[in-house]
C-alpha cells in the first residue's frame, strides 16, 4: 500500500475530518470534573483560547463530515445550541 492510499483510506474512515477537527469533538465528547478544566485543556493540547475554540466547533457541528465521523456529540451539541438560541 502507497502512502496515498493510506491517506486515502485514513480520510474515509476518520469522515474526512482534519486531525483538529477531531480533535476538538475529542474534548466535547469527555466528561469534565469542573470549572475551568475543560477550558484549561483546550488550552493546553489545543494550543488555543477558550473563545477560538468554541467558534471552531461551533462552524464544525454543520460540517456534514463531522456528523458522519460522530454522531452522538455533533447531535447532543446541535440540541443544545438550537435550545441556547431558542432562549435569546
Amino acid at each position: 500500500m502507497t502512502d496515498e492510499q493510506e491517506v486515502d483510506e485514513q480520510e474515509v474512515t476518520d469522515g474526512g475530518l482534519g486531525e483538529r477537527e477531531r480533535a476538538l469533538l475529542a474534548v466535547e465528547r469527555r466528561s469534565w470534573p469542573g470549572p475551568g478544566a475543560k477550558e484549561r485543556a483546550v488550552r493546553e493540547r489545543l494550543g488555543l483560547s477558550p473563545t477560538r475554540y468554541y467558534q471552531l466547533l461551533n462552524a464544525l457541528l454543520d460540517d456534514p463530515r463531522a456528523l458522519a465521523h460522530d454522531p452522538v456529540t455533533v447531535n447532543r451539541l446541535r440540541r443544545v445550541r438550537e435550545e441556547k438560541q431558542g432562549r435569546r
